[in-house]
């Protein structure tokens, strides 16, 4: 049928070029902002999704920043330690030098002072963003905190994490505002000097001792601190290793020597063993320690006694020498003896020692932040991955959805316009 006062035809040209106007705009919106989900009304779940997966984003942003910070901050404090490590290297050989005879000891004790300051400059230098890990005050909190991470549980909670640095043994200066120094370098050092003397003197200078015979043995054991005892022995092999020229001890130096190869062998560490006046053996630890009973056995029939040890154990003595921080080494003093400059030696080894760790320390968190760096920024890559592949426009596929959308625009707009010419064929029919 066909009517002037409905055009069914037109209508259907007309809703059909709108739908396509329609899905053009929609193409067109997303070619133009690149992408598929920009708005919840276009997909809710997807949207709520990607919104709070930018935002965790972009707060693991502030998570790499903050390890950057941390990192440099670590840095600035291994600097500073490394820095303090050749300084104290100084001190320690101006000290060796200042322990000879005839040296100009308040001038050499002027270049110590030169390089205690210099340790102190150093520690107060290496501070990064207001942070100092190596010089701190009594309100200083000892445990530093490197944010680290961001997580969200399946409840939605989000947690921060942080990588802890305790820096009680890292710190070169410290000050508890109670006129205690716990630093490496301006805190006490005990000195005290655990000694064993066996009372019974050597005769190696009167009359050499001879290993002659593979059966020869002297032992003795060392027990330090809570430790189980162990055995040292003493044979042939014991002295060729010590250096001497043949199996027999012809000296003082010479049983010396034997007896710190024979501790090392036992693997026996931190006793030193010297040779006092009287050729009494005399062992000495910073540690406590005890000998327990001297043995020999063999055919050539050495005795313990002539080496200078006793075949009843000897008790541990204690000898104090005082205790002194490194700061306050001083070898100008008078009174300052060899065994004084000594001492000041154990303590520049012992801060060395301390050092050395504390930068050990430094360096494995050194490594383990670079490596959690490493880490966010591949996982800030992969949820931008992740969020892409829920929001993200394919341009190909838009781009080809364009093309024939403007093509059914094309036809569309030539369907209506044919519809619409229905109109004009009706009236014809009502000429002449």
């Amino acid at each position: 049928m066909t009517s002037i006062i409905t055009n069914v035809a037109a209508m259907t040209a007309l809703q059909t070029l709108q739908q396509t106007n329609k899905a053009m705009e929609e193409t067109q919106n997303k070619i133009s902002t690149g992408y598929r989900v920009s708005e919840a009304k276009d997909n809710a779940a997807y949207w709520s999704i990607a919104t709070g997966m930018r935002s965790d984003n972009s707060a693991m942003s502030a998570v790499y920043d903050s390890l950057g910070i941390g990192e440099a901050t670590v840095d600035a404090a291994y600097t500073g330690l490394a820095s303090a490590k050749d300084v104290l290297d100084e001190i320690k050989a101006k000290l060796t030098a200042g322990s000879a005879d005839g040296v100009d000891k308040a001038k050499v004790q002027d270049e110590i002072s030169a390089l205690q300051q210099q340790l102190q400059t150093i520690a107060e230098s290496s501070s990064f963003s207001g942070q100092n890990w190596l010089s701190t005050g009594s309100s200083s909190s000892l445990t530093k905190e490197i944010v680290s991470s961001l997580s969200r549980d399946s409840s939605g909670s989000l947690t921060v994490g942080s990588i802890s640095v305790d820096i009680t043994n890292i710190r070169l200066f410290s000050d508890d505002g109670a006129g205690t120094n716990t630093g490496i370098l301006n805190k006490t050092i005990d000195l005290t000097q655990y000694t064993n003397t066996s009372g019974v003197a050597a005769t190696v200078e009167t009359t050499a001792v001879s290993f002659s015979n593979t059966d020869d043995l002297v032992t003795f054991s060392v027990k330090q601190g809570g430790a189980a005892a162990k055995t040292v022995e003493i044979t042939d092999q014991t002295l060729l290793d010590a250096g001497l020229t043949d199996t027999t001890i012809r000296s003082n130096a010479d049983l010396a020597a034997v007896l710190k190869q024979a501790l090392k062998d036992a693997d026996v560490t931190g006793i030193d063993v010297t040779i006092d006046g009287s050729d009494n053996v005399v062992f000495s630890s910073t540690d406590t320690f005890s000998l327990g009973d001297a043995a020999a056995t063999g055919t050539t029939g050495i005795t313990a006694g002539s080496l200078g040890l006793n075949t009843t154990a000897a008790t541990t003595s204690t000898a104090t020498a005082g205790a002194i921080s490194l700061m306050d080494i001083d070898i100008s003093l008078g009174s300052i003896t060899a065994a004084d400059v000594n001492n000041y030696i154990r303590v520049v080894d012992k801060a060395l020692s301390e050092v050395t760790t504390a930068a050990s320390t430094l360096g494995a968190i050194q490594n383990r932040v670079d490596m959690q760096k490493g880490f966010v920024s591949k996982l800030m890559d992969t949820i931008d991955k992740g969020v892409g592949t829920l929001v993200d426009a394919d341009m190909t596929e838009e781009s080809t959805r364009l093309k024939a959308l403007q093509t059914q625009q094309q036809l569309g707009v030539q369907a209506l316009s044919i519809a619409n010419t229905s109109s004009q064929a009706i009236m014809q029919l009502f000429q002449n």
